[in-house]
C-alpha cells in the first residue's frame, strides 16, 4: 500500500513537472505571436487583452495535459509519452488557430492584443485558443 502511495506521487511529480514545462512552451507561443514581452505587457503594463490571451492559452494546455493524464495507457512510459505528445499538438494548434484568426480579421491581432483598452478580439482570440485546445482534448482517447 505505501509502495503504491509512493508510486503514484512520483508519477504525478512527474506529470505536474511535464504539465508545466508544456504551459512554459504555450507561453512562449503566445509571447512570440504578440509584439513586444508577454511578461512587461501583463506584469508591468497590466494589459487585459495580453493577460486573457495567455490566459486561455495556460486553462487550454492545463485541459490537454489533464484529459491525457486522465485518460492515460496501462504503462506509465505511454501515458507520459502521450501527455508530452497532446500537449505539443495542443500548443501548434493554438498557434495555428491564432495565426488562422490573424488571417480572418482587419488588421495584425497581434496588435489588438498588445492595446492596453479591452478590445473584443482578444476575447474572440481566447475563445479560440481554448476552443482549440478543447478540440484536442476530444481527440484523446
Amino acid at each position: 500500500m505505501l509502495e503504491d502511495l509512493l508510486e503514484g506521487a512520483g508519477r504525478s511529480i512527474v506529470f505536474g513537472i511535464v504539465g508545466i514545462g508544456l504551459m512554459a512552451v504555450g507561453y512562449v507561443l503566445v509571447d512570440v505571436l504578440t509584439p513586444g514581452k508577454l511578461r512587461d505587457l501583463i506584469f508591468v503594463e497590466r494589459n487585459p487583452n495580453a493577460s486573457l490571451l495567455l490566459a486561455a492559452n495556460q486553462l487550454g494546455i492545463a485541459a490537454i495535459v489533464f484529459t491525457a493524464i486522465f485518460t492515460t495507457y496501462d504503462s506509465f512510459g505511454q501515458g507520459l509519452a502521450s501527455t508530452v505528445l497532446f500537449g505539443l499538438i495542443g500548443i501548434a494548434i493554438m498557434g495555428l488557430a491564432f495565426l488562422v484568426l490573424d488571417w480572418m480579421t482587419p488588421g495584425k491581432l497581434g496588435e489588438v492584443i498588445c492595446t492596453p483598452e479591452r478590445h473584443g478580439g482578444a476575447l474572440v482570440s481566447a475563445a479560440s485558443h481554448f476552443g482549440a485546445a478543447l478540440i484536442v482534448c476530444a481527440s484523446i482517447s
